[in-house]
């Protein structure tokens, strides 16, 4: 595998076990802890898995939460149903508005990505560019033998078999992710379909809810394609496409090359809402390995809260180096200390 290419070398057998395992949060282990300490919160799936890992081993509140998407969670705690939300896209302007008094907290570093179902392709095998994926998910890329993919695949067996796109039927960070990368390398893709949580998909292929219903509809359809967080294709033995980045390298998601997509982050660049984009990396040597769907994934919080000191003593811990390394075999990488620094700018705004 290439230096770029190194993924974190856990069994998916081991990995997806204790996935499963963190998931499956204990009545026991709940009722440890005082019930006036219970922290809520709802939203991103991509998240979901790191939050599962972190509320086995934070002990100083119990924490809930409920994967049902970005938007539904960017819903919930505008309406403050819930102590928090989360979100893999921004608050956009009127979502900031609905907030009324939120904070938006990067507190997590990862990637959404390209998966296939196509027999006779292994794992890591498949090449694509950007440029491909649009035309595919517009509906002009229809089978696994065009010329356009096999341009990209030479010695790969590809089947005259029907591609079927699948998308997020949801709310969701993931497409916020994967729509804001179509929309910096295609034009058509810009003005046609455009980037948001949730977009008019032109009319092939077929929705799935969160990253879970991706990763199941994807398995079961030979031809299939789809995007999900690198977290859920290694619970769901998922086979990864390498994406071509500007550079010219044929990259996948791993620690080393989400790093080399955050190098895009300044300090001096970081707005005051804390909005980051890092998809697509320009052409540079700093940006050789970079990964192009590498995202921030973020925490929002009302700015006045009941809760507030258990809620900044919570984010101050994620964002420290036992939780962020805890969450390093689902593929989250370590968060830049540039980002990290703003994020707690934000958090001590936080107040009752």
């Amino acid at each position: 595998m290439p230096r770029n290419g190194k993924l974190v070398r856990i069994s998916l057998a081991l990995v997806g076990a204790a996935l499963v395992a963190a998931l499956a949060v204990t009545g026991a282990s709940a009722a440890q802890k005082s019930s006036k300490d219970t922290l809520s919160g709802s939203g991103s799936s991509l998240i979901a898995p790191a939050v599962a890992i972190w509320s086995q081993l934070y002990t100083a509140s119990t924490i809930q939460y409920n994967s049902v998407g970005s938007g539904t969670g960017i819903k919930n705690i505008s309406h403050r149903i819930g102590d928090f939300g989360a979100s893999d896209a921004p608050l956009n302007k009127p979502q900031a508005q609905a907030c009324n008094g939120c904070a938006q907290i990067p507190w997590a570093l990862t990637a959404t990505s390209p998966v296939v179902n196509i027999p006779g392709v292994g794992p890591h095998q498949l090449k694509l560019t950007g440029t491909v994926l649009a035309n595919i998910y517009l509906g002009k890329i229809t089978n696994w033998n065009d010329p356009a993919i096999t341009a990209l695949n030479k010695g790969l067996n590809l089947p005259n078999l029907k591609i079927v796109p699948v998308h997020r039927s949801d709310g969701s960070g993931d497409t916020y992710v994967f729509t804001n990368y179509l929309s910096k390398v295609s034009h058509v893709w810009k003005t046609q379909v455009g980037c948001a949580t949730t977009v008019t998909w032109p009319g092939v292929g077929v929705g799935a809810p969160k990253n879970p219903g991706v990763a199941a509809a994807v398995s079961s359809n030979p031809g299939a394609i789809g995007y999900v967080s690198i977290a859920y294709t290694i619970s769901n033995h998922l086979k990864l496409a390498r994406m071509k980045n500007r550079a010219g390298k044929y990259v996948l998601p791993t620690i080393n090359s989400i790093e080399s997509a955050a190098q895009l982050v300044k300090a001096e660049k970081i707005p005051a809402n804390n909005k980051i984009s890092i998809t697509d990396p320009p052409k540079s040597p700093k940006y050789r390995n970079a990964y192009p769907l590498s995202t921030f994934t973020y925490i929002i919080i009302p700015l006045q809260s009941p809760k507030a000191s258990a809620l900044k003593a919570f984010v101050t811990w994620a964002l420290g180096s036992q939780a962020q390394g805890a969450i390093k075999k689902l593929v989250f990488a370590p968060m830049p200390s540039v980002v990290v620094k703003a994020a707690k700018k934000t958090l001590a705004k936080i107040h009752t």
